[in-house]
């Protein structure tokens, strides 16, 4: 697990580049922090950077950007990631005559690509985000991993082509730091910045499950998709299905655990946290991490003590306060790469784990949006026959008093984007304008033409909802987060529900079984519950929630000196506002002061 970034260019003189790429790895070095690394090639006048973290061969001989040469092929690479599978494909690759200098995967990677070119990609199980430089094809190689797990921004200009782990890295390049006029809209709107948006004009996110090849030559690229997951519900028996999710599950914990650094589990209290933790307690001696407060209504810790006590292992709880929220604050926000309204949480649960001694932590994101643990689960079919009322009445909804009523006029916009930011939006386009002073018919429009999303109806209600979840709010919010706020403490956050074999396991039971049940995520719990204390599954869902309201009305770097701002923390303090919908208006105010 790294951090990358790279500039090629027809025009800059490789002095120029260095200094680019030196100042990229520089802004990103909280997530190397172990070594960097700089490569340049006069034949292609550009420089790949490098920030490392130690996780898979600690050696020197990890270290990158790193090169390969197989015959007349020669390849370097600069890689942020894990390929758990990286042990039997090199087993594979040693038979067709490949060999090896040390025991990392990045060295597989290029070997892999030698041999089966792009067809690699779809191979490796893990999650990957690198850059590749075929010597003899003079073209640069991007690849990202097919559930977007690590992130991967590009930008490419008549002077040159850029990429970066990060958008703040890409903002050091003069020629990239223009500002995008939408995002603000988009953030209000979501609460994050849905891909393709970032904060830079000319900065994109590669999609995931997809390469970009650059062509150094004419300066040109292409993008193809390598990998795809869908929902093709073969898997219609309820029993066949719970010996499926255990043997798929249990596997991909096994591969989730390859590490030669300290690992570790984020252990909440809850289902998903728990299935991970005991699963792993049976394959490793296992340290596990959670937060705790004293605030009774929020504190997870007589569930967590219970499967500590069953697991015997090593943990490691800590006692989070206000005032350690206070102190922090400002420290988390400029953590931040893209703004988000959450986070928080993962920013102190990543530090904690890193104080503990560790250097990756399995976590438990993924669970609910793949067995059906949020509202919007119960609430799909209501928003889908809403959003077949007329779109001037569901526009008009606006007007109204109450705040989910108001929320309507978002099914005026067709597809998933519509039922999306009904479920889950957070302001309505009217306040946006306000706020923006921006003309609401230019804010509908913004939001109407991006981000641009496959139709779903063809799917079930349940998947409809899973969809919604995986490919808006985890991929924009919670794996961005998981990233940039573990990255920002030089920690390895790994997500085994996401796993790919696992993913088309479920992908593939029927929504008959996958999302009934009585208790929520039943089939998971029908799955490991017996092995788990009943009061972990059998209780009411809390989430991984902080007591933010009573902390952020008694913060004073809350009250920042702006006048709406200021106006809008009178109204979160009155109970008016959300404190998420107070948190995004004061982030758009930090940024704007940048």
């Amino acid at each position: 697990m790294c951090r990358i970034a790279g500039a090629l260019s027809p025009s800059l003189q490789k002095q120029e580049l260095d200094v680019i790429v030196n100042k990229m790895c520089f802004v990103q070095k909280h997530g190397g922090p172990d070594g960097n690394g700089t490569y340049s090639n006069p034949a292609f006048n550009g420089v790949l950077g490098h920030c490392r973290l130690s996780i898979i061969d600690l050696s020197d001989a990890g270290q990158q950007p790193m090169s390969y040469s197989h015959r007349d092929n020669n390849y370097t690479i600069t890689y942020n990631g894990e390929i758990y599978n990286y042990q039997e494909l090199k087993k594979s690759l040693k038979n067709y005559g490949y060999a090896f200098s040390s025991n990392s995967d990045t060295e597989m990677i290029m070997a892999a690509y030698d041999k089966w070119g792009e067809n690699a990609f779809e191979l490796f199980s893990g999650m990957f985000a690198f850059a590749l430089l075929d010597h003899s094809k003079n073209e640069l190689i991007l690849a990202r991993d097919v559930s977007g797990i690590k992130p991967l921004y590009y930008a490419n200009t008549t002077q040159l082509f850029a990429f970066a782990s990060e958008v703040r890295a890409l903002k050091q390049v003069p020629q990239l730091n223009n500002e995008n006029p939408d995002w603000q809209v988009h953030f209000m709107a979501y609460g994050h910045l849905p891909e393709p948006v970032t904060t830079l004009k000319e900065v994109t996110p590669l999609a995931k499950g997809s390469y970009l090849v650059y062509d150094i030559a004419r300066g040109r690229t292409t993008t193809s998709t390598f990998d795809r997951l869908s929902y093709l519900e073969k898997t219609d028996s309820h029993k066949q299905a719970i010996e499926l999710i255990k043997q798929k599950f249990s596997q991909a914990i096994e591969r989730h655990l390859v590490s030669d650094a300290p690992l570790g589990v984020f252990l909440s209290g809850g289902l998903d946290s728990s299935v991970i933790a005991m699963l792993a307690a049976k394959q490793t001696t296992l340290s596990t991490v959670s937060l705790h407060f004293e605030n009774s209504l929020y504190s997870e810790k007589k569930y967590q003590d219970e499967l500590v006590k069953q697991l015997s292992c090593e943990h490691h709880s800590f006692l989070l306060t206000e005032e350690n929220f206070h102190q922090s604050l400002p420290g988390i926000i400029k953590a931040m790469d893209l703004p988000c309204c959450d986070g928080i949480n993962t920013w102190y649960i990543s530090r904690f784990a890193k104080e503990s001694g560790l250097k990756t932590v399995l976590s438990g994101i993924g669970g609910d949006e793949l067995f059906g643990g949020y509202p919007s689960f119960s609430r799909i079919k209501m928003a889908s026959l809403l959003a077949k009322m007329p779109g001037k009445l569901l526009r008009a909804s606006s007007k109204g008093q109450s705040k989910r009523f108001r929320r309507l006029c978002y099914l005026s916009i067709n597809g998933a984007v519509g039922k999306y930011l009904f479920l889950r939006g957070h302001f309505i386009p009217s306040d946006i304008a306000a706020h923006l002073g921006m003309d609401e018919a230019a804010v509908w429009q913004i939001l109407e033409e991006t981000p641009l999303v496959p139709g779903i109806d063809y799917l079930s209600y349940g998947n409809q909802a899973s969809w919604l979840e995986t490919n808006l709010y985890m991929q924009n919010q919670l794996l961005r987060d998981a990233d940039v706020m573990s990255m920002a403490h030089g920690l390895e956050i790994r997500v085994p529900f996401l796993d790919k074999e696992f993913l088309k396991t479920v992908f593939a039971i029927s929504s008959n079984i996958k999302y009934q049940g009585k208790n929520s995520k039943q089939l998971l719990v029908d799955a490991f519950g017996h092995q788990l204390p009943a009061s972990i599954w059998n209780r009411p869902k809390m989430g991984f929630s902080f007591p933010f309201t009573e902390w952020f009305a008694n913060s004073r770097y809350a009250a920042t000196g702006n006048r709406e701002v200021d106006a809008a923390f009178i109204q979160f303090k009155e109970g008016k506002l959300h404190w998420s919908h107070f948190f995004t208006l004061m982030l758009l105010a930090s940024h704007n002061n940048e």
